[in-house]
């Protein structure tokens, strides 16, 4: 059986990603960026979530050398 992480907070997710925390609270609004659920009053994220979200995203720059 896979091993479960626990929830993390908007801020943990925003130190995650380098971002501030109001730009996750910006997304949730607008209904984009990675999934979250809400437990009590309280946006909390599954690491899985966060790290598939993060991986859907496109890149930058180029590959070429």
């Amino acid at each position: 059986m896979a091993e479960r992480r626990p929830l993390a907070s908007r801020r943990q997710v925003a130190v995650f990603l380098g971002i501030p925390e109001k730009t996750l609270d910006q997304w949730a609004y607008r209904g984009l960026g990675p999934r979250y659920r809400r437990v009590g009053k309280h946006a909390r994220y599954a690491w899985r979530d966060v790290e598939a979200w993060l991986a859907q995203q496109g890149g930058g720059g180029s590959d070429a050398a």
